[in-house]
């Protein structure tokens, strides 16, 4: 095979033959920043510089930037997670993506090249990570943070496409979680009264707001005369620090009714709520939170937890966690007739398929109470 240069049609780069016998693919990109810029591609043969010449072409004719500067993928990753926090996503879910890419998609796909990264390559990723015992949803968290990066990366022009939606994600069995029932319930009523959070909890099971919205709230989103209830913000531990941030999504900043059995919870709250200030004197830092310290500070998550591990042992509910108290107020809502767009508003779900989804447990009783209720009427 003769050695030398062999010129492509305008446009196509051209190949040559190296000294040491690789051949070299160059494509012209022209100036960039008033340079030159050129992509060179190698082969062993010239029909596999051809090969990868091509491939070049076709990605930049499905839209991928050329000119950008090649980078690694652990690298697109930390630019990703800095563009996400100024875009505003919350701390709390920053740290869970930190936390996800340092564990498990830095060690394997860190050093592969961010526009050289195939199917095969999350693939392998994904099944690994199912093969090593990490549990279903954790892989799918791993599938979903990767499909997202690459999906900016796409649209930043850095690859011509996103080869983590070629890769089927793992499928995550629901199981059927254990629903509080109304005798339940009583029963954790009556171990409540008289705690200093009795309120909290039952704002938990008849509200059915998440922890961090009940340590968010303030007395001035309790409209006592109108029996209306408004979450505009959320308290949460992020980076070290606790910080009051923005609800979730758009339908988590919500107004919700609330019963009069629970406004008077809270009346009795803050009245004991006065005396706390009282006794506090000048250490009270007075934030306006419905549910804060003794001091009135906001109460860190962590510990509000471990109070609602003694609270339901009290109650005989050992299996009980707080966050089923919110999963008892949906489905108490569901089984009193409330539809399912009612309970979505008010648990401040962002779509009815979530609802759906989650309460199918409630929805066949709603189903016989309905078809019974019509041939009750047909039939008499």
């Amino acid at each position: 095979m003769t050695s030398g240069r062999k010129r492509r049609p305008q446009g196509e780069g051209s190949v040559h033959q190296r000294k040491d016998g690789l051949w070299a693919g160059v494509v012209d990109l022209g100036f960039v920043d008033g340079k030159r810029n050129r992509r060179t591609v190698y082969g062993h043969t010239e029909r596999e510089a051809l090969n990868k010449l091509a491939e070049l072409r076709d990605a930049q004719r499905k839209g991928q930037n050329l000119a950008a500067k090649p980078r690694k993928f652990a690298d697109w990753l930390d630019e990703w997670i800095e563009m996400k926090r100024r875009q505003g996503t919350r701390p709390l879910t920053l740290r869970g993506y930190r936390q996800l890419i340092k564990d498990h998609v830095k060690p394997t796909l860190g050093r592969k090249q961010l526009d050289k990264l195939a199917p095969t390559d999350v693939r392998r990723l994904i099944e690994a990570k199912a093969e090593s015992g990490l549990s279903a949803a954790t892989v799918k968290q791993v599938h979903g943070l990767i499909r997202n990066a690459l999906a900016d990366a796409e649209r930043e022009e850095l690859v011509h496409r996103n080869v983590a939606k070629l890769v089927k994600p793992p499928s995550v069995r629901r199981e059927e979680a254990r629903v509080l029932t109304i005798e339940e319930a009583k029963r954790l009523l009556v171990a409540i009264e008289g705690d200093r959070l009795e309120a909290f909890w039952i704002c938990a099971l008849t509200l059915g707001l998440r922890r961090g919205e009940l340590l968010g709230l303030r007395w001035d989103d309790i409209d006592f005369a109108n029996g209306l209830l408004a979450v505009r913000q959320t308290l949460q531990r992020a980076d070290g620090a606790l910080r009051f941030v923005d609800p979730k999504t758009d339908r988590s900043r919500r107004v919700v009714p609330a019963p009069e059995p629970t406004l008077a919870a809270l009346r009795r709250h803050k009245r004991a709520q006065a005396a706390e200030q009282l006794a506090a004197g000048k250490r009270w830092q007075n934030l306006g939170l419905v549910f804060p310290s003794t001091i009135g500070t906001p109460i860190e998550p962590g510990n509000l937890s471990t109070r609602w591990r003694a609270t339901r042992k009290k109650a005989g509910l050992d299996w009980l966690r707080l966050h089923d108290l919110r999963h008892a107020c949906a489905s108490f809502l569901l089984a009193s007739g409330a539809s399912p767009r009612t309970v979505m508003k008010t648990l401040g779900h962002s779509q009815i398929g979530l609802t759906m989804n989650t309460y199918t447990h409630v929805l066949p009783n709603i189903e016989r109470a309905a078809v019974d209720a019509v041939a009750k009427r047909l039939f008499g």
